[in-house]
């Protein structure tokens, strides 16, 4: 069995994922052109917010694919897989979103539990299967 037909859900996060982080790592290099920054982010509001924005992306998304494709494998329903990746896709955005023009908001927040919800749904879906309960 190939990787397409094994995980074929989570490959299409994966690459979507992929080609949204590009914008996020130019716009803080654009930032820091424009600031002459180049190290740290200088005191510069507007190059911090991309930053965290960035870093923040960078520091759940990994995470959470592994567990789509951990669930994926498991069996997880198509179903479950689409709405996960979706709820994933929309509070990456919608805290990035939120984070680089505002700083804070509900935004930030309404993000936060989108993504946290796929990156628990998706774990305990492979612990319950491992556990040979059913699901």
């Amino acid at each position: 069995m190939d990787v397409f037909s094994s995980l074929p859900v989570t490959l299409v996060f994966i690459a979507l994922f992929t080609l949204i982080q590009i914008p996020m790592t130019i716009a803080v290099g654009f930032r820091r052109l424009q600031s002459d920054i180049h190290f740290l982010d200088g005191g510069d509001q507007t190059l911090l917010r991309r930053m965290r924005a960035h870093a923040n992306f960078t520091e759940t998304v990994p995470i959470s694919l592994i567990a789509m494709a951990a669930a994926e494998l498991a069996g997880a329903p198509h179903l479950l897989l689409w709405i996960g990746g979706g709820a994933l896709l929309l509070g990456r955005l919608t805290h990035y979103d939120t984070l680089t023009r505002l700083g804070w908001g509900n935004g930030r927040a309404i993000g936060m539990l989108l993504t946290m919800t796929p990156m628990f749904i998706f774990p305990i879906y492979v612990l319950l299967k491992l556990a040979g309960l059913p699901v």
